[in-house]
């Protein structure tokens, strides 16, 4: 199995625990935060749906300049809404990553930058486990505990969860 055909299999096999995830919000869920310091549900979840929307210029690029990324977060006052983005952007990482012609690409240096100072250098291949995949774990974990606190059912992602039992 190529590098290639490994992140694809992880992408497509976690986007469903991620979809479900964020199908277990509610409405009136979107506004809990557990400290004035921390986003609300709604930024949170918002911020999981858009890393999908990163795979795209993380390989168009060996630069991904944060000064200028620009994306549109729609409206995120309904969990409807932050699902259909997930949905949105989900085909175009998978595309991002199946237009990979061979596994060198991974290899390539990449960088994160803003304001011309560079954030973060690694290979592609850090990158796309650091900064996509992990990220992205690190979130739907802070997220499981945003559902819990605001009342939602947790979803099982690795086996079933205690509301599922």
């Amino acid at each position: 199995m190529s590098m290639k055909e490994a992140f694809l299999a992880e992408l497509k096999y976690e986007a469903g625990n991620t979809r479900k995830l964020l199908e277990a919000m509610t409405d009136e869920s979107l506004g809990y935060k557990p400290d004035h310091k921390n986003w609300s549900m709604a930024q949170l979840a918002s911020h999981i749906a858009e890393t999908y929307n990163w795979y795209t210029d993380t390989f168009s690029t060996n630069n991904f300049d944060m000064g200028t990324y620009k994306y549109d977060k729609g409206d995120i006052s309904k969990a409807s809404n932050i699902v259909a983005k997930f949905e949105e952007n989900l085909p175009k990482a998978i595309a991002a990553l199946e237009s990979v012609p061979d596994d060198s690409v991974f290899m390539e240096t990449w960088a994160m930058s803003m304001g011309g100072q560079v954030l973060m250098q690694m290979p592609r291949v850090q990158a796309i486990r650091t900064f996509l995949m992990n990220h992205l774990y690190h979130h739907r974990g802070q997220f499981t505990v945003y559902l819990r606190a605001a009342g939602c059912k947790v979803p099982g992602t690795y086996g079933p969860s205690q509301d599922e039992m």
